[in-house]
């Protein structure tokens, strides 16, 4: 089977397909129409065993190959961010607000794609391959909930991949150990007591408190974490005071902490901020959750399979390499359960004006990538099923 040239030949589906969801965007927790879009495009490809799940606006569907054999999975996530889109392109966001800034249109539409050559080589599968549509990646909690549905009943192992504006377009990334990272979150509250803003002595000022934990909490990420681990924490709001003349009595932040481990970091926190706290005569409380697990490539066999599906399509050349970031992606939850190998896609091109990266509210790709992320795609789960 000529997998390449099946790719070359669905690359009109498969961008026309982008630019419609690219069109239709929808936050997380409401995707209904994309989910619905999407299985009507899955009918219309021939896909005839879909199920729609009941948690979330997620579906798995899966092609049945001629020959008995092994399950492989396919991941796709669906749901945008609530930007702004500025890229005056022709097929721009119809829904004020929303955006598909991170690259989720493009990913449906790399699936989409990859169904479509499957399908034409179906009864040559030995196997079956499920796609599986995820919803609400951007609040990460989208995979436990397809999880939590059988999405992974019966799997043998899962790949996914994701376009990425700060690598070059058409090259591929399969690279071996950590790719992103553990996430937690955290919310902490800072209450003090209220006086006149001329008359602080009188009062326990919470927004200078909320400062000084703030500025202790990044001698955790200095002092305290093993200077190798990377480690950042971030404080992404803070909210607290009335107005300018009274002192504040509560004060409320929330923020994120990234890392490759998750050992410790909800005890340290909690001990620098109670004790900033009780020495600037304040309480302070912290609330704290695991989200998601960094994501690793540790299978190598996974790893290679990836790699060896570019090479065999598109050449050695077409592998690049993007270095490890902090940001996370819930298909770690995935990789939790069954193997699994996640990839990047590059799709910066300077040449067609693609300099943006994910999240921007810019961010448009070099459509050439997708019929090459499908192409590698379909490649993958063919050569894992024919083993």
């Amino acid at each position: 089977m000529d997998i390449k040239a099946l790719a070359k030949d669905a690359e009109s589906y498969i961008i026309e397909r982008r630019r419609y969801y690219h069109a239709h965007p929808e936050l997380s927790k409401q995707e209904k129409e994309t989910r619905d879009a999407i299985h009507r495009d899955l009918t219309a490809l021939g896909v005839t065993d879909i199920r729609d799940f009941d948690n979330c606006y997620g579906l798995i569907a899966d092609i049945h190959g001629g020959k008995p054999g092994k399950m492989v999975a396919l991941r796709t996530d669906i749901d945008a961010l609530p930007v702004q889109e500025e890229t005056g392109l022709p097929f721009a966001s119809c829904n004020e607000g929303v955006m598909h800034a991170c690259g989720h249109d493009a990913h449906i539409a790399i699936l989409l794609g990859a169904a479509k050559i499957l399908m034409q080589v179906r009864e040559e599968l030995c196997g079956t391959v499920r796609l599986i549509v995820q919803p609400q990646e951007e609040v990460v909690n989208g995979s436990r909930l397809m999880i939590e549905g059988g999405a992974l009943e019966g799997v043998d192992a899962v790949y996914g991949t994701h376009v990425w504006g700060d690598m070059a377009a058409p090259y591929i990334d399969f690279t071996s150990g950590k790719r992103m990272a553990y996430a937690g979150l955290f919310n902490i509250t800072v209450e003090g007591v209220s006086a006149h803003g001329s008359a602080p002595h009188l009062g326990a000022d919470a927004i200078t408190a909320a400062a000084s934990i703030i500025l202790n909490l990044q001698q955790y990420v200095s002092r305290v974490n093993d200077p190798l681990n990377p480690l950042v924490l971030t404080i992404g709001t803070i909210k607290g005071g009335t107005r300018c003349n009274v002192i504040p009595n509560r004060v409320h932040m929330d923020g994120t902490l990234r890392s490759f481990t998750k050992e410790r970091h909800e005890e340290v926190m909690r001990r620098i901020i109670e004790n900033t706290a009780e020495a600037l005569g304040v309480k302070a409380t912290l609330s704290y959750e695991d989200v998601v697990d960094p994501v690793l490539n540790t299978d190598e066999h996974l790893v290679h399979l990836a790699q060896n599906a570019v090479t065999k399509l598109y050449g050695a050349e077409a592998l690049g390499h993007l270095p490890t970031m902090m940001g996370s992606e819930d298909f770690a939850n995935y990789m939790s359960v069954v193997p699994g190998v996640f990839g990047f896609v590059g799709s910066g091109n300077p040449e067609k004006g693609c300099t943006y990266t994910n999240h921007h509210e810019k961010y448009d790709i070099d459509e050439d990538i997708l019929q090459r992320g499908a192409g590698v795609m379909a490649q993958f789960a063919v050569d894992f099923l024919s083993e």
